[in-house]
C-alpha cells in the first residue's frame, strides 16, 4: 500500500477534483491511539490482492494536521472520527467507516458499486 501524505486544505481541493477520475481513500490516523494503529495495520495487510489498485490512498496524521481533518469533515459532510476511512468518488464521500469497523471488503463493494 503506497500512502500519499495529506497535509494541507489545498491538497484536499485537489483530491476532491482527482476523485472525479479516480476513487480515493483518506485514512485519518491518530498516531497516539492504539485502536487507530490496529486499524491502519489491518488495512495495510488486507489491501493487497483486493482489486484496489485503482484506488489512491491518502494518509492524514490527525495530531499534526487537525485543521485539515476539520476541513474534511466540513467539506465531505461527515462526522469527525479517529481512526476513520473515507472513500471519495466524484467529489463526494461514498463510504465512511471508523475504528474497527474499517473493512476492506466493504470498501471494495463501494468502489465497485455505481455511485
Amino acid at each position: 500500500m503506497n500512502w500519499h501524505p495529506l497535509h494541507t486544505t489545498e491538497q484536499l481541493e485537489k483530491i476532491l477534483e482527482e476523485s472525479k477520475h479516480t476513487p480515493v481513500v483518506i485514512f485519518k490516523h491518530s498516531t497516539s491511539c492504539s485502536i487507530s494503529s490496529t486499524a491502519k495495520s489491518r488495512l495495510e495487510r488486507q489491501w493487497h490482492g483486493q482489486g484496489l489498485e485503482k484506488v489512491k490512498p491518502y494518509y492524514l496524521d490527525l495530531l499534526a494536521y487537525r485543521p485539515v481533518s476539520n476541513e474534511i469533515a466540513d467539506v465531505l459532510d461527515v462526522r469527525h472520527e479517529s481512526p476513520q476511512l473515507l472513500l471519495v468518488q466524484d467529489g463526494m464521500c461514498t463510504y465512511n467507516a471508523s475504528h474497527l469497523s474499517i473493512n476492506v471488503d466493504e470498501l471494495k463493494k463501494k468502489v465497485a458499486a455505481p455511485h
